[in-house]
């Protein structure tokens, strides 16, 4: 019986074996969900209308800048095809500027 308990890993010597990179995912989610609660309950106290101002611009600086750049994530990609057409994109100038003149 005692053999066979010293021939188990203990818990420290299993959680010892962990790679380092999990732990630092660990402590970073945590920090971010700690990070999460406090601006949400700064947030509740702001006035909505100033917040609300706030959230629209900056989702529309991360849509233009999608836009811009075609960075987008895949999810994003079919209206950022559909808005794409109405503004600019990185290179159209250029694309535009090198195309033969039509007579």
């Amino acid at each position: 019986m005692l053999a066979l308990a010293a021939a188990q890993p203990t818990a420290l010597q299993k959680l010892q074996k962990i790679p380092p990179e999990f732990w630092i995912k660990v402590g970073i989610a945590i920090v971010a969900v700690v990070l999460l609660v406090v601006i949400l309950r700064k947030l509740a106290q702001v006035n909505k209308m100033i917040a609300a101002v706030v959230v629209l611009i900056a989702v529309m600086a991360i849509g233009v800048s999608w836009i811009y750049n075609r960075n987008e994530p895949a999810w994003a990609t079919p209206v950022v095809e559909k808005l794409a057409i109405f503004l600019p994109t990185k290179g159209a100038y250029n694309a535009k500027q090198s195309a033969p003149l039509k007579q």
